[in-house]
């Protein structure tokens, strides 16, 4: 990641500006182009990242989270993270300052960073904050349903975890790079300058995760930025494109990760 820039007072100034917020919960609605990246940078109010619209990638030094339209990311306050935007956003964030989410007794369990599964409820209620002519307790009430949703929604299927050491990290950034190329652990491991036996082991100690489950989470996420992006890509061509034998091998090895089929998770 690239040097980290500490985003303070002069957002929330201007949300404070544009927005009504209960004090401490501040918002933003912000529109952003495909193809743009939010560099490296950290904030010190706890954040919740939503795009009513659209898919983002966010990347923290723990790994990296696929936020489609029905998902949102919780980033918690002093984390370093970058945001690419793979399609037209329409990003709609909620600022926590910390001594609030203390006072109300809603920090436990959101010191790290997650992916919620986005709810029609919790929808609704993450736009419905941003009327203009919400009333002080109308938007009180909203926040408080925002964060009992938040509490029973956490989703770890969009996240591929990142390792810390450098050459396991540089490995998986090879596979990361190309997700849709079959990559074989020893060829790997020579371009990294290890042995197959200590990036097997690298791999293990540092995500949870054998080599190949890794791998086919990295597939995973390339085949859910794909549906999320990409509306006319069919579930044939996106097995083929990531190496599958079979659509049936594919939507058994998608079900593994998300709990969903493809077809299901692109409602079509």
């Amino acid at each position: 990641m690239l040097p980290m820039t500490v985003v303070e007072t002069p957002i929330l100034r201007e949300v404070r500006g544009n927005h009504r917020s209960t004090a401490g919960v501040h918002l933003v609605a912000r529109d952003y182009p495909k193809g743009l990246r939010i560099d490296p940078h950290l904030h010190r109010e706890a954040q919740l990242i939503y795009a009513a619209k659209g898919t983002m990638q966010v990347t923290t030094p723990g790994g990296r989270w696929l936020v489609p339209p029905d998902r949102a990311v919780w980033v918690p306050a002093g984390l370093e993270h970058a945001i690419d935007l793979l399609a037209d956003i329409e990003m709609r964030t909620l600022y926590f300052d910390l001594p609030w989410l203390k006072r109300e007794q809603q920090y436990e369990g959101l010191t790290k960073e997650f992916v919620v599964r986005v709810s029609p409820l919790l929808h609704q209620a993450i736009l419905a904050l941003f009327d203009a002519g919400n009333t002080e307790a109308r938007t009180e009430l909203l926040v408080r349903l925002v964060m009992l949703e938040l509490h029973q929604a956490e989703d770890s299927t969009t996240f591929v975890p990142l390792p810390r050491e450098v050459r396991c990290r540089r490995a998986a950034m090879i596979v990361l790079d190309d997700p849709t190329g079959l990559h074989d652990i020893d060829t790997l491991a020579r371009e990294v300058g290890t042995s197959a036996r200590t990036l097997s082991r690298l791999f293990s100690t540092e995500t949870q995760l054998s080599f190949k489950s890794w791998c086919q989470r990295a597939r995973i996420a390339a085949a859910i930025q794909r549906l999320s992006t990409d509306a006319n890509v069919s579930v044939k061509q996106l097995a083929t494109q990531l190496g599958y034998a079979s659509v049936p091998a594919f939507s058994a090895a998608f079900r593994q990760v998300t709990g969903r089929t493809p077809t299901e998770f692109a409602g079509k």
